[in-house]
């Protein structure tokens, strides 16, 4: 087989959460992959940005259940959290430093799709039967649990092969079961109680582990399972993964590790009550923005908490600019308030975008002097 050398600049970064400066951390470019029935050359990037960015086996391969999310999870924001937050407890057993990111590849869509069935509809259906049952009779008894499952694969390279040594698996729950009484009739809600999720979500990860080691390829490396709770379909905040285990090899999950993650929107009066020093610096720097111009729509805040510490405050900013003076001249007031308004302490991001998209980007990370600050297009 021959093997081709690739440049730094052909390979694609793989940016799977955010990070920070660069650390050169060199490996061969070039390895064989012996998980695959016929022997592959596969590409390991020479460049780790940072100790949190996981390193991808080029080619890139999408996973085996690509798609399947957009038609399982109800809004983007769950789209994305239901991955990244699985990432970050992916990294509590997988060390970036050490370990190799692959989209899964073992579960398939035929087989997911089959699973995330009721059980009165598939064999292997994990979802309740909900034979004989119809509307609020159907929600009260058997609403459905799950809605999908993500998988991630985890490789080390050993004497310049490289191999799975791990499997992260996400499990999607439902927080709220949507149901009509009748045909095209209204939409009603039933609110799952937190016990309700995690005593189902447990069940569920119990099987789905077991049904995991019966593959071949999965039944000795060790399976990290997390339960990721769903906001409802109106939220514009993600939901959270709030439990986690892990099934050492061979063996089933047992005991389950609590998460606490949240994500807040700011303003309201739910930030208000629970946050109240950042909501009132929130609003100050709100405030100050409305001043500067009157065209602009409206100002967001996501604040991410873990463990009740707020992590990092991400502002969005939607303007109607025209010029590009005007655009600088926003920007640089924008850069001015975050350093005004908020904590020295305090992570913030602000992304100001308009019609034509991401118009500028201010990121100021805690005890920074000043924020780095950058405007699309100059």
């Amino acid at each position: 087989m021959v093997k081709k050398r690739v440049g730094i600049s052909m390979l694609a970064l793989l940016l799977l959460i955010s990070g920070c400066t660069p650390s050169m951390k060199m490996e061969p470019e070039v390895v064989q992959d012996t998980e695959q029935e016929a022997t592959k050359t596969v590409i390991i990037p020479s460049l780790q940005l940072d100790d949190a960015y996981y390193r991808t086996v080029l080619p890139y391969e999408e996973s085996k259940s690509r798609g399947l999310i957009v038609s399982n999870l109800a809004t983007k924001y769950d789209m994305k959290e239901v991955e990244t937050g699985l990432l970050r407890i992916s990294q509590k057993q997988f060390s970036p430093d050490k370990y190799l990111f692959q989209e899964g590849q073992y579960l398939k869509s035929s087989e997911l799709k089959d699973w995330l069935a009721r059980s009165n509809q598939e064999k292997s259906g994990l979802n309740p039967s909900d034979e004989g049952l119809i509307g609020e009779e159907k929600a009260k008894n058997a609403p459905v649990y799950i809605t999908h499952i993500v998988e991630q694969n985890y490789l080390v390279k050993e004497d310049n092969k490289v191999k799975l040594a791990g499997v992260s698996i996400g499990l999607a729950l439902n927080s709220i079961y949507y149901y009509r009484k009748e045909d095209f009739g209204a939409t009603y809600e039933e609110v799952l109680t937190q016990a309700q999720i995690e005593e189902n979500g447990k069940r569920i990860a119990d099987e789905v582990v077991s049904r995991m080691r019966q593959m071949e390829d999965l039944a000795n490396v060790p399976i990290v399972v997390g339960l990721f709770k769903q906001n409802s379909r109106n939220a514009v905040v993600p939901g959270t993964y709030f439990t986690y285990s892990v099934a050492p090899e061979g063996k089933n999950v047992s005991e389950w590790t609590a998460i606490d993650e949240e994500y807040v929107l700011f303003p309201t009066a739910a930030s208000e009550e629970k946050h109240r020093d950042l909501d009132t610096a929130f609003r100050s720097f709100k405030q100050e923005v409305e001043r500067y111009f009157s065209n602009y729509t409206s100002v967001i805040g996501t604040g991410y908490f873990k463990d009740k510490q707020l992590q990092k405050l991400t502002i969005t900013i939607p303007i109607q600019f025209y010029g590009t003076a005007e655009i600088i001249g926003f920007t640089q007031h924008v850069a001015g308030l975050m350093m005004n308004q908020f904590t020295p302490a305090t992570h913030v991001e602000v992304r100001v975008t308009s019609l034509n998209g991401e118009e500028a980007l201010l990121i100021k990370k805690p005890n920074d002097e000043k924020p780095y600050v950058h405007i699309y297009g100059q």
